[in-house]
């Protein structure tokens, strides 16, 4: 700095600037990780995106949600597998259901359940009106096999069904989809991703331990009630994130008040920010 102040250089300014903004991300990855102390943080998570009403509009947002959040994975080193998936008739999807593994995914995720909108002209509207669409997001842990959580036969009702994805490597379309109801609690989860449909009833049942896990952590904070609202409304008044691409571009969370002006670099898996502000307000 010292040489700067003796003689402007231009190309060791930008150097510095750099450096700064690098060691300020380190400073606040480091500030955050203490906010990562409770015992399912370390867990990896499982992250389900459902579309709201709207039809292709918002079948279309939820697959751009899911793609922010697999493009955050792979920026920060995790990996991801597709547990699940149910197409939209034209675009996008209806639900989809990801494992992310990886370090304190859960963690660093936990609070981006909610209800996300988006405004903007709509790619699917030849008049080229302005929509707002929703998606909601649920994540919840994949729960350690030490802890013990006891799921009766009789609580379960199992269908099994031909999967809808496309195929390919993660998504098969053999009648080896299984989905699991849990009555007591009408908790829905789902496997496809296995061509064996005994592998993909273990991996359902997994899935399903962790949403009652998630289910015990939650009563713990707040009541049933509230949490099923937030879980299930999704539209106005409940949203955690707007996301604008028209008339002007900003993502905004409603609940930390962080705000970012390139909504596209956000879409891109750029979401630290937004994590990292709700891990340090929200804990």
């Amino acid at each position: 700095m010292n040489s700067l102040e003796k003689e402007y250089d231009e190309d060791l300014y930008i150097e510095l600037k750099s450096s700064l903004k690098s060691l300020k991300k380190k400073i606040k990855s480091l500030e955050t990780n203490c906010y990562l102390s409770n015992d399912s943080d370390k867990f990896d998570c499982f992250l389900e995106v459902h579309a709201g009403a709207g039809g292709t509009e918002s079948q279309d947002w939820a697959n751009m949600i899911r793609r922010m959040y697999l493009k955050w994975s792979e920026k920060s080193g995790r990996s991801c597998i597709l547990m699940s998936e149910s197409k939209g008739e034209e675009a996008g999807i209806k639900s989809s259901t990801i494992k992310i593994s990886g370090i304190n995914s859960f963690g660093y995720l936990k609070y981006e359940s909610g209800v996300h909108r988006l405004v903007r002209i709509s790619p699917f509207d030849s008049n080229q009106r302005r929509h707002t669409s929703f998606a909601s997001v649920w994540v919840y842990p994949v729960v350690d096999d030490k802890i013990e959580i006891d799921i009766k036969d009789k609580d379960l009702r199992i269908d099994t069904y031909r999967s809808s994805g496309a195929g390919g490597q993660h998504v098969n379309t053999t009648d080896s989809a299984v989905r699991i109801t849990h009555l007591p609690t009408k908790i829905v989860v789902q496997c496809q991703n296995e061509r064996s449909q005994h592998k993909n009833k273990d991996t359902a049942l997994k899935m399903l331990k962790s949403r009652l896990y998630e289910l015990e952590l939650s009563k713990r904070k707040e009541s049933d009630k509230s949490k099923e609202d937030n879980k299930t409304d999704i539209g106005w008044g409940h949203q955690i994130r707007s996301y604008v691409l028209q008339p002007y571009q900003l993502v905004k969370d409603n609940r930390t008040s962080v705000e970012n002006t390139d909504p596209q670099n956000v879409l891109d898996g750029e979401i630290n920010e937004f994590l990292e502000s709700a891990l340090i307000k929200l804990n």
